[in-house]
């Protein structure tokens, strides 16, 4: 997997990913805990299959 999330993105998610937790936690949703696992993984991994399929790369990283 080619990184396509820049930094600004990575943030984004994590935050977004904290929250999902945080409110999976509280309220004890699978689903909210789900997403907020797979956000996770995304911005720690700096890939998005949604960038991916629409040829979208936000990351600073040249391509070779």
């Amino acid at each position: 997997m080619q990184k396509n999330i820049g930094l600004k993105d990575r943030i984004f998610r994590l935050v977004i990913a904290g929250l999902l937790l945080a409110y999976a936690f509280w309220q004890g949703s699978i689903i909210a805990a789900l997403l907020g696992a797979f956000t996770l993984y995304e911005a720690l991994a700096s890939w998005c299959i949604l960038y991916w399929l629409l040829g979208k790369n936000s990351c600073p990283i040249e391509k070779k």
